[in-house]
């Protein structure tokens, strides 16, 4: 009986929800009105970076949030756009259509619908620790690059250069003087409003305030680049069409990398959710959650959802603590869908600029390289190639990804094909320590004592053949071979 429970909780986790009463539905509600207020005008500027209609970024955090949820085992965390999903679409698709077209929409669903049934097969066959193989320095390397990236590409929009590339900057009319006080002054808002009130929908309020100024100078009127009209209600299904072998084939490295980088964010705010309430985290669990709420981001016409490590930071500081507040969360996107789009016609360009740029400067920690150098200089060297190599390939990024990923497997083949062998001897307080290093005798005359510090297999087998055949040659009065094994793990 508990077997069948047990069975039917991992496909229907909802089940296991808490019952709620009405503390916990006033307080749930706070927290999840306040994510959703940030994250209806973060997705409509990540659609602008994802070069989807900008209708599509609140669509993606509507259905994906709530099919995520219901079948994720990690209670808190905010599922929707973000900047580097967003980015690897964009850079996915540059080559295959035009930013906005119908090809263009269809093709990013296609990539939605790819990477989330990639997360829904390695949740369900339980291959999760395959996500692994992306570490640390892969991850902070194309993180940072990816944020440079996304930055220099608002840089336009921010300074009042839309629709001009960086060539042209020299040439045409004067920048928009409006737009640069709009960005400059949003990033301002939202840089005081996260130190001084970090609970406080600081960017929901930028949005209004400017909506509100922009309507009041006539900016729109006068040419200034605003979000204009947005479609108001609900999402319908969308199906985008066949798909051809040519395009399946380009399609499956950009969406396997997507499935990489979008679990990776969700890790970085699953891990502490779960630690924060005192449980081992469910990878398995939460990719077929994550995977589930991609496929319903794609049939809603949208583009690949992720995790939010701001907006769950946000989640876990408004004080929600079961999944209820999500819930509350995608009613006020579900109303603003509704009732609200018309508020947004005059809201500027620059300000969603300034959304993005400020999210994106939060993942630029040049420090982090500096402090990884200082425990390994290899790994840093993957970190910093990963992030050179991201950069020098743009707008195919996912190189980079790829490039850092061999990096870090060719550093591990290494290590694990040329293990630690050293010759033991006795020292003073009686244990077995490196001779050469300690000065120490060797245990006897013709004895070669050696250690290894590595499981034994096929890769290190040739590795410790050689340092006895070595041994034996320099030492001709050899006559034994003593292996301590203690420290090998694994035969």
């Amino acid at each position: 009986m508990a077997m069948n429970r047990d069975r039917l909780l991992r496909w229907f986790p909802f089940l296991a929800w808490p019952r709620p009463d009405r503390a916990l539905l006033v307080n749930e509600a706070s927290a999840g009105i306040t994510v959703a207020l940030m994250v209806i005008p973060q997705g409509v500027a990540y659609a602008a970076l994802a070069g989807m209609p900008l209708i599509t970024g609140i669509y993606a955090a509507l259905f994906p949030a709530l099919i995520a949820v219901l079948f994720s085992s990690s209670a808190r965390l905010s599922v929707g756009p973000t900047a580097l999903t967003s980015l690897l679409v964009g850079a996915s698709l540059a080559p295959l259509a035009v930013p906005g077209s119908r090809e263009w929409v269809a093709l990013a669903v296609w990539l939605t619908l790819l990477s989330g049934l990639m997360q829904l097969l390695l949740g369900v066959v339980r291959f999760g620790w395959l996500l692994r193989l992306v570490n640390s320095p892969v991850l902070m390397g194309f993180t940072q690059g990816a944020a440079v990236l996304i930055t220099l590409s608002q840089l336009p929009a921010l300074l009042g250069f839309t629709g001009r590339s960086y060539a042209q900057l020299l040439d045409g009319p004067p920048p928009d003087y409006l737009a640069i006080a709009f960005g400059l002054g949003g990033m301002a808002m939202l840089w005081i409003g996260k130190r001084m009130a970090p609970r406080f929908p600081t960017t929901m309020a930028l949005v209004a305030v400017s909506a509100a100024l922009s309507f009041a100078v006539g900016y729109a009127l006068k040419g200034g680049a605003v979000i204009g009209a947005l479609p108001s209600g609900l999402p319908s299904f969308y199906w985008p069409g066949g798909l051809g072998a040519t395009e399946l084939g380009t399609l499956l490295l950009p969406a396997f990398l997507i499935t990489l980088v979008s679990f990776l964010e969700t890790a970085s705010s699953a891990k502490v959710d779960n630690a924060r309430a005192g449980k081992l985290w469910n990878e398995n669990q939460d990719l077929i959650g994550q995977g589930l709420g991609k496929i319903a981001s794609g049939l809603s016409g949208s583009f690949p959802t992720s995790s939010s490590f701001s907006r769950s930071a946000i989640t876990l500081y408004a004080g929600a603590k079961t999944q209820w507040s999500t819930l509350f969360s995608v009613v006020v996107v579900a109303a603003s869908l509704l009732w609200a789009m018309p508020l947004l016609f005059h809201v500027p360009q620059a300000v969603l600029a300034s959304v993005v740029v400020t999210a994106t400067l939060g993942l630029m920690k040049p420090r982090s390289f500096v402090a990884l150098w200082r425990i390994s200089r290899i790994e840093a060297a993957i970190a910093l190639g990963t992030f050179a190599l991201t950069i020098a390939t743009a707008p195919s990024i996912y190189w980079g990804v790829l490039g850092g990923l061999l990096a870090a497997l060719a550093h591990y083949m290494y290590r694990h094909l040329h293990p630690r062998i050293v010759e033991v001897g006795l020292h003073a307080d009686g244990s077995l320590r490196d001779r050469h290093l300690w000065n120490l005798p060797p245990l006897a005359p013709s004895l070669y004592a050696l250690r290894m510090d590595a499981e034994l297999d096929f890769a290190s087998a040739s590795t410790l053949e050689h340092a006895i055949t070595a041994a034996l040659a320099e030492r001709p009065g050899l006559t034994d071979v003593c292996l301590f094994a203690h420290p090998i793990n694994r035969v």
